[in-house]
């Protein structure tokens, strides 16, 4: 059987950098720390950690480690919740993750009537993922996954919620507001703004610009909706939007990329018999549209 303390002391070692910053992270002495893991390397017959200078660095089966400890601890550690949910007398909690940044209104028009109606549940809302929202979701990390993008695999299942058509947005004033038929060179000489998203997972590079082999002239990034409209409004930058956000905003006119991106929000999540204050999560998103 495989010890949790050195799963979180090699965690604690790959986040910090140092068996030193470890050790304090974990409230233990860095002797502790040291003789955990000298206890366990010979316990296995395997050798987890090589110094290189001052700088320590994984070996094969540390790094086999500390995958499992990404997997299993933030299980552990959501078990630990929930008992203590459980001994409040709580019915649970869900956790969901967003992997759709301009979706949080919506989820809030969801949020708002499900905690009226379901008050012993907890819930929590993350956007932050360690390996991404799909990984979670199958390391049970999150118990929902809100996406436009499903991707299938084994053990999973997705629900539509509901249907929505990517724009280019523009300034109203913009010398591109005005024009029938965006084609890709249309943006080569602009500033493309998007969310902190890698390219190959953003629509306007894979279903438009990179099958013509065209490249705006500049491309940002931004961590919020508001600011990214900010900027499309004064002319800074084009960006492309889901269609209600476009309509939320007056000084922005949105234009139909090519002959259109239609795209669907998707909720996932693990099959299998599911609480029923779940359920009622998954009703409700189903009913509420933008």
């Amino acid at each position: 059987m495989i010890d949790i303390q050195p799963l979180a002391i090699l965690r604690e070692i790959n986040r910090a950098g140092s068996l030193t910053l470890a050790a304090d992270k974990l409230c233990l002495t860095q002797s502790a720390v040291s003789h955990a893991i000298r206890r366990f390397e010979e316990r296995h017959g395997v050798k987890l950690l090589e110094r290189e200078g001052r700088r320590l660095h994984l070996t094969p089966a540390g790094n086999y480690l500390l995958g499992l400890a990404n997997r299993v601890l933030p299980q552990l550690e959501r078990g630990a919740i929930v008992l203590e949910d459980y001994a409040r007398g709580r019915r649970g909690a869900i956790r969901i993750g967003m992997e759709c940044h301009p979706c949080q209104d919506w989820l809030m028009r969801v949020v708002d009537p499900f905690l009226a109606q379901w008050p012993e549940v907890d819930l929590d809302v993350t956007t932050a993922f360690q390996f991404g929202g799909l990984q979670a979701l199958l390391n049970h990390e999150i118990d929902i996954l809100v996406t436009p993008d499903p991707i299938d695999r084994p053990g999973l299942e997705y629900h539509p919620v509901f249907d929505y058509e990517l724009l280019l947005a523009v300034a109203t004033d913009h010398p591109l507001a005005e024009k029938e038929g965006l084609v890709p060179e249309d943006l080569s000489g602009e500033t493309l703004v998007t969310y902190p998203v890698p390219r190959e997972r953003l629509d306007i590079y894979t279903r438009f610009l990179v099958p013509s082999g065209v490249w705006p002239r500049r491309h940002r990034t931004v961590e919020t909706t508001d600011l990214m409209l900010r900027l499309v409004a004064s002319g800074r930058a084009v960006s492309a939007t889901p269609d209600w956000l476009v309509r939320s905003v007056d000084q922005v006119r949105g234009l139909r990329i090519g002959r259109g991106i239609r795209k669907s929000i998707h909720l996932g999540i693990r099959k299998g018999k599911r609480p029923d204050y779940i359920e009622g999560l998954l009703s409700l998103a189903q009913k509420i549209k933008i």
